[in-house]
């Protein structure tokens, strides 16, 4: 079975609504108590992580675009490196290919999808399900296969192959795209609908683990010749 027909998608990162305060992991659109509440309730067992949420959130909310970008750099580099250990089995890490694939998370991925996803909230800030379906839209088919053709052609002209840009993009964009979607349109309209703003990031961060081992398996699969 093809890696890329498992169907998963790429960097998603919401951001604030209304004034609130933005985030990989909480943005605080809605969320009045996004923070400080999470670290309240320290009685019972899971006190300890209540609180490193609350610490994740209070960083999130007075440095929304740095802590996205840095959990964006996060979780590209633990997918190269899940990539090139697990599914390449590589004898040794490619360094340079790991450091390309964090600094495009960091710089391009973090910061790209925060002020996307800020755009899409007050363009479209409609509440319930028909809210979630127009963001849906706008999201999954304008916005994602635009940034996939981004991401994978900044990243194979980093690497210094700028003339396989364009062959990289004609064998993998569409495949990349469909699995965007296989993944990335069932969970994101339950994440927009169901999901209060300030975590639908965090929801989200757990399956852009999964993506990133993916885009980074497609990035660097040998461009077949014609």
């Amino acid at each position: 079975m093809r890696f890329g027909q498992l169907g998963f998608d790429r960097f998603r990162v919401s951001a604030v609504s209304d004034g609130g305060s933005g985030g990989y992991g909480g943005s605080g659109g809605r969320g009045e108590g996004s923070g400080g509440d999470g670290g309240a309730g320290s009685s019972d067992g899971g006190g300890g992580n209540k609180s490193l949420l609350s610490w994740y959130l209070a960083l999130l909310a007075k440095y929304p675009v740095t802590i996205k970008a840095l959990t964006s750099a996060l979780l590209t580099l633990i997918g190269d490196l899940i990539c090139q250990l697990v599914i390449d089995q590589v004898p040794s890490l490619d360094q340079k290919r790991t450091f390309l694939f964090t600094l495009l998370g960091l710089v391009l991925v973090g910061p790209t999808l925060h002020f996307w996803y800020l755009y899409l909230s007050k363009l479209v800030p409609l509440p319930g399900a028909s809210g979630a379906f127009l963001r849906l839209l706008l999201d999954q088919f304008l916005f994602s296969p635009i940034f996939i053709g981004v991401f994978l052609a900044t990243l194979v002209t980093l690497e210094g192959r700028p003339s396989q840009a364009i062959p990289k993009l004609q064998q993998e964009w569409f495949s990349a795209v469909l699995a965007n979607w296989k993944l990335w349109i069932p969970f994101q309209f339950l994440n927009f609908r169901f999901v209060p703003q300030q975590f639908q990031v965090l929801a989200a961060n757990f399956i852009a683990l999964i993506w990133n081992v993916f885009l980074s398996f497609i990035a660097h699969k040998e461009i077949l010749q014609k």
